[in-house]
């Protein structure tokens, strides 16, 4: 009984190792990650680059402090102030268009790539030892005539 469980134990791992050494499992894996860095730095870029000169722009106007309060707090009664942040959501929508651009750059770079490697030509396969064998014997009777 233990035998047979530890040979089925084996069995998956062996096709869990193969799933997951699989190209496209490791791509996904290290896109995730990268994906993951990038979301920080967009992140980074619009609050603290593309933000604050749009805020001035609006004569001071801070996005992320905007919101439409529909319950003012009361501290003294411990009533929690009901909002919704709008401002955050625009922040939000922006990061999102950055994102979506930086990815639309990416795949118009790699499909470009693809075009080149498609517009080159093939080049022609080499002729097999029985062609290059006839090929002489061609030219040997040729010769003789």
């Amino acid at each position: 009984m233990i035998y047979k469980l530890t040979l089925l134990f084996m069995g998956f791992l062996k096709e869990f190792r193969e799933f997951a050494m699989r190209g496209s499992v490791v791509d996904l894996a290290v896109g995730v990650i990268i994906g993951g860095a990038f979301g920080k730095i967009v992140t980074s870029l619009v609050n603290d680059v593309i933000m604050p000169p749009i805020g001035f722009l609006t004569g001071g106007i801070d996005f992320s402090a905007m919101k439409y309060v529909i319950q003012p707090g009361d501290e003294a009664n411990g009533v929690a102030e009901t909002a919704i942040a709008y401002g955050n959501f625009i922040n939000v929508v922006i990061e999102f268009l950055i994102i979506a651009f930086c990815i639309f750059l990416v795949i118009r770079g790699i499909n470009s790539l693809k075009r080149k490697e498609e517009a080159a030509p093939a080049a022609p396969a080499a002729p097999s030892n029985e062609e290059v064998l006839l090929t002489e014997i061609r030219d040997l009777l040729r010769a003789k005539q």
